[in-house]
């Protein structure tokens, strides 16, 4: 099946989806979310419908008006755009004028090309927040201010599980996602996939006991 997918940040007549809305003909669906882009593609209201179609395997061509309709991060897009690809789903993106596999079931050279320089852009942003941390840590010590943490010491699992990336996996695992989906959306390992679950798991037991 082939999909139009739009999205504008709210439903109050401030935005307006006409100008995304724009050559239709030949479409099986055509889905717009009225949503913040923070929100990922999948767990939109249209985006749901649209992750049944891929878990139905019905979904061979997926259209967008421009590649943030994907994702507000680098991260989001790239995902999105890397399982997709590997799927064998085709997206065409109209601005930039790219997509993922070519008329003859191939990865597009130049969009490879395009989305290989966004994922080093976005490694290169991870560096930049990296040093901005350890220059911040660094400052801290000279003015003895940072005492880092006690060796010895450890998360406990309730507070594993209330960090924010856990409570991502969480999420993804309870809506039947697979480790290699979740690893690819969060991003992050299959162990620590694996690590948050026996966590919950861990706490449930103990507050049954």
């Amino acid at each position: 099946m082939r999909v139009f997918y739009s999205r504008v940040s709210s439903n109050d007549g401030s935005q307006n989806p006409e100008r995304q809305l724009q050559k239709l003909k030949g479409f099986d669906y055509v889905f717009t979310d009225y949503c913040s882009g923070s929100i990922p593609l999948l767990e939109r209201a249209k985006g749901s419908q649209i992750k049944k179609l891929i878990d139905d395997g019905k979904l061979s061509h997926l259209e967008i008006h421009s590649i943030d309709r994907l994702g507000r991060t680098t991260l989001d897009v790239l995902g999105i755009w890397d399982d997709l690809t590997k799927r064998g789903i085709t997206i065409v993106c109209r601005n930039p004028n790219i997509r993922n596999i070519d008329d003859n079931g191939r990865v597009d050279k130049f969009s490879e090309l395009m989305m290989s320089i966004l994922s080093t852009m976005s490694q290169f942003e991870r560096n930049l927040i990296r040093e901005r941390q350890m220059e911040g840590i660094k400052i801290r010590k000279e003015k003895g201010l940072y005492s880092g943490r006690r060796i010895g010491t450890m998360d406990t699992t309730a507070g594993l599980l209330e960090k924010e990336r856990s409570k991502m996996i969480l999420k993804y695992l309870n809506k039947q996602y697979s480790y290699n989906e979740i690893a690819r959306i969060v991003p992050c390992s299959r162990t620590t996939i694996t690590k948050i679950k026996k966590a919950k798991e861990a706490l449930q037991i103990s507050k049954c006991n």
